[in-house]
């Protein structure tokens, strides 16, 4: 009965996998000389493995359930794109395997799937059309696309005039009507104008909400922590870290600045976008202070420069060292900020009885744009707290004692 048990569980996790990749393997042959091109046709005839070449996944092994939202983020050359191609079957691994139990929806490369010289409407119809949507469904679905695309007349003429945003409103307009069980996307939110960045987002987080199965690849982090539950860190073609998608990411961030000696101490005074003007930490008669004490109120006060005179977003976080103590987003609790003249809007930010533990911190403030996609800058103001408490770490914790 204990075999019968276990064999059902084990089918039961191969059912509840849409991705099953395992021992992944990628290398492109070296084709800079004639000689290494004979020598790759010869290793391609005989099914032998490339001895010359450019390893670009080496040994990846991963699953993902269905309705998870995983992020994968590296360096350009790290192997992502080669992974998500893998993956959607569009290019074959060297070695290993890849199983998806389920019908997919790739954003890849801007243009796939379309024919340059057919219209957009022509595009979609034939998109529609290889997704199985049958003719009783296709009409009423692709005002769907249309509307959801919205290029105006554009969808009259041929896909080769488009703009590269244009293409994006195309190709993702088909995924909301197929509403595939993987949506694999590649930068497709780093194209387009911010409007239609937000509405994907949107369609996205309901997407997921029903149950769809999400991996993006994205160098934005707002991307990656808004949208991903779990990320995977892809370093040289491997793994270096996997595992729940806010602390990756973040530690991910903190790997290249510490490599680049990253130390931004004032804002961007570009006045053709938004920017910190300037943060300051405050005690109640609005002068400006380094030093609390903890059980304290910690008030800070952050102006922002708007170029377009709409009130922007606000990311703040406090550090310690390199640990993250907590950070939070303006649009998380739909604060809108004080407008001070034309073009500059002032933040107040209270942490009420500060129950942060003796040390040395820094307050770290980030611009956003109006609808909270797009980080700007960064601006860091030290702080130190001070106290009586000889307990240890970072927060002092509410406990009871019996």
């Amino acid at each position: 009965m204990a075999n019968i048990i276990c064999s059902s569980h084990k089918i039961k996790d191969i059912l509840s996998n849409l991705i099953i990749a395992k021992n992944l393997s990628k290398t492109y042959p070296n084709l800079t000389s004639a000689s290494n091109r004979f020598k790759s046709l010869v290793s391609l005839l005989r099914n032998h493995h490339m001895i010359n070449g450019s390893t670009v996944l080496n040994n990846i092994n991963l699953s993902v359930q269905k309705g998870e939202s995983l992020a994968i983020i590296g360096k350009n050359g790290a192997g992502k794109s080669t992974l998500l191609k893998i993956i959607s079957g569009v290019v074959q691994a060297t070695t290993g395997s890849v199983k998806v139990n389920g019908n997919i929806g790739a954003l890849l490369e801007l243009g796939s799937g379309f024919h340059p010289e057919y219209t957009g409407r022509e595009n979609l119809k034939m998109a529609a059309a290889l997704a199985g949507m049958k003719d009783k469904h296709l009409k009423n679905n692709l005002i769907k696309m249309i509307e959801f695309a919205d290029i105006g007349d554009y969808i009259d003429q041929p896909v080769k005039t488009y703009s590269s945003g244009m293409v994006v409103r195309l190709g993702f307009s088909v995924v909301t009507v197929t509403k595939p069980d993987l949506l694999i996307t590649d930068e497709v939110l780093a194209v387009g104008d911010t409007d239609f960045q937000r509405k994907c987002i949107a369609w996205i987080d309901n997407y997921l909400k029903t149950g769809g199965t999400l991996l993006l690849v994205s160098h934005s982090i707002y991307h990656v922590q808004k949208l991903c539950k779990h990320a995977i860190w892809l370093e040289n073609g491997t793994i270096k870290k996997q595992g729940n998608a806010f602390s990756v990411s973040q530690e991910y961030q903190s790997f290249y600045e510490k490599k680049k000696g990253k130390t931004v101490v004032k804002g961007d005074k570009d006045v053709t976008n938004y920017h910190v003007v300037s943060v300051k930490i405050v005690n109640s008669k609005e002068q400006e202070i380094t030093l609390i004490e903890t059980y304290d109120d910690l008030v800070v006060k952050i102006i922002v420069f708007s170029p377009d005179e709409r009130p922007p977003g606000l990311t703040i976080g406090i550090i310690r060292k390199d640990i993250p103590v907590y950070g939070t987003i303006s649009d998380r609790h739909k604060a809108l900020p004080k407008q001070l003249s034309q073009y500059e809007f002032e933040f107040t930010v209270t942490y009420k009885n500060l129950k942060l533990l003796p040390a040395d911190y820094l307050l770290k403030a980030h611009a956003m744009d109006p609808e909270c996609l797009r980080l700007m800058d960064e601006v860091q103001a030290p702080f130190r707290v001070h106290s009586t408490l000889i307990d240890l770490g970072v927060v002092e914790l509410d406990t009871e004692w019996s």
